[in-house]
């Protein structure tokens, strides 16, 4: 299978775009994700709010918490909580990792997305140190500059042309 029809297949249905905000994301990971029958019925239908989600250690697993996934219209007494602790599926290895990079200050785990890979849905996790106040503005500056050179640009190459 090539590589571009398997990122075609990859459809996202949560982004956390604030993460990119607050966060300097220093390492990225690929989680599964233990869910019920109408949970993954919900994300399909995109209603999930990864805005104050985090993932923490404990006990040697990685669990997805405060993620609000809706609940299911159809799903009458089976439904599930919406803010319910979730297992993230990861290696040992990259457990055992998360875990000692966690405990280091100032460093945390934030879901950026949740996806379709294949059949399955998957958390990407990044491992992430917090912005001070100037980086963001940095940030913010350095994306207003971006945009305005693109525009100009276009304008240019449109009255060129």
């Amino acid at each position: 299978m090539s590589k571009k029809s398997n990122e075609a297949r990859m459809k996202n249905f949560a982004l956390n775009r604030q993460a990119a905000h607050y966060y300097h994301f220093l390492e990225k990971f690929e989680a599964g994700m233990e869910l019920r029958g109408t949970e993954v019925k919900s994300i399909r239908e995109g209603k999930v709010i990864l805005k104050d989600a985090y993932a923490t250690v404990k006990g040697g697993q990685v669990w997805l918490v405060n993620c609000h996934i809706s609940t299911y219209g159809s799903g009458s007494y089976l439904n599930h909580d919406p803010l319910r602790d979730r297992r993230l599926l990861l290696h040992q290895q990259e457990i055992n990792k998360l875990m000692a990079k966690t405990q280091e200050k100032g460093l945390t785990l934030v879901p950026t997305r949740l996806y379709l890979k294949g059949n399955k849905v998957k958390c990407e996790l990044a491992l992430a140190k917090g912005k001070k106040v100037y980086d963001q503005r940095e940030t913010l500056r350095r994306r207003t500059i971006q945009r305005e050179t693109e525009k100009a640009i276009h304008d240019y190459r449109r009255r060129a042309g």
